[in-house]
């Protein structure tokens, strides 16, 4: 077996401090599914059956605010300091996401703060859309984006099943249809708000493949012929769509590649697993549907296996001894 190489930047951790936190306000899972078990060591051994040598670990939905300002801030903070410590413990193993606990604006410009300055974490998750049912992209959160850009940060977007899915009578796990939505919605938003435009030293990084992002890309552009789109976006739909990134959780396949691949070059998609919302098996699958999918060569694989990670992530790289160049 090759020496662990991948860098795993969608990765979670589900503390018990999370999991008890929400338990006691009756909150059991995420995605439409329970909480999978998690430990350090159980993700360590995933990693090493499976060529991973670094994860950069996030917190997934349902994320940390549920109405209570205060609360939220409070989980965030304890979140973001595990996560520091797990890196600490390990730090050729684990990078970190900090969680913020938007919709509170101001909450999250001082997590955000501690979280890169004080803790050195790698850069910061949000989800695609808030509790309150506001979306990435609403002038609400243009402070937390200016800062994000002023800092040229790394923002790793992550679905959740947004507020306005909830009414839908179809009895089917969120995950499987309405995560998808939730990040297309995201990415179409900051592009029709302007907000990709005005803040566009940050690097977004979306789960999934974009959701269904590239199979409706043509379609999004042609809201360029819309009175004031241009205004907005004024080098069109389609240039903010190609200056994403993407990772390949849930996404190794070729339905799902080969459209992403039309939208972006592999420099810009990143090795995501999705561990341990996604079991071990998946992993597997997903190491498997990257190293038989046709579309890329072995520069292009390396790329997007770990190339491509350690471009984006300065902190990461240093603790794993790479070079700039390397």
């Amino acid at each position: 077996m090759n020496a662990p190489h991948r860098i795993d930047v969608h990765h979670h951790i589900l503390p018990a401090e999370y999991v008890s936190a929400l338990a006691r306000i009756g909150i059991s899972g995420g995605g439409g599914i329970p909480f999978p078990s998690w430990s350090v060591d159980a993700a360590l051994g995933v990693m090493d059956r499976h060529g991973i040598q670094a994860a950069v670990t996030s917190i997934s939905t349902p994320g940390v605010h549920f109405g209570d300002a205060a609360a939220a801030r409070d989980l965030a903070r304890r979140c973001n300091e595990i996560s520091a410590r797990q890196i600490s413990d390990h730090p050729t193993r684990f990078g970190g996401f900090a969680i913020l606990p938007l919709p509170d604006v101001g909450g999250a410009l001082r997590e955000l703060e501690y979280a890169l300055d004080t803790l050195h974490l790698d850069g910061v998750v949000l989800l695609a859309s808030q509790h309150d049912g506001r979306v990435l992209g609403d002038p609400a959160f243009d402070e937390v984006f200016a800062e994000l850009d002023r800092r040229k940060a790394i923002v790793f977007v992550h679905p959740t099943i947004p507020k306005s899915s909830e009414t839908i009578p179809i009895d089917v796990p969120g995950f499987a249809a309405e995560f998808t939505f939730d990040t297309s919605r995201a990415i179409l938003n900051l592009i029709w708000s302007g907000a990709a435009e005005r803040f566009q030293s940050m690097r977004l990084i979306f789960s999934h493949a974009g959701g269904t992002a590239p199979f409706l890309a043509w379609r999004w552009s042609l809201l360029d012929f819309l009175p004031g789109t241009l205004e907005r976006a004024p080098r069109g739909v389609m240039h903010y769509l190609k200056g994403f990134f993407y990772d390949t959780a849930l996404s190794a396949n070729p339905h799902a590649l080969r459209s992403l691949c039309e939208l972006v070059p592999a420099t810009q998609i990143l090795f995501g697993s999705d561990f341990p919302f996604a079991p071990e098996p998946v992993t597997e699958m997903t190491v498997a549907g990257l190293a038989s999918y046709d579309g890329f060569d072995a520069p292009a694989r390396a790329a997007v296996e770990r190339d491509n990670a350690l471009a984006l992530l300065p902190r990461l790289r240093e603790r794993l001894g790479v070079t700039a160049n390397a």
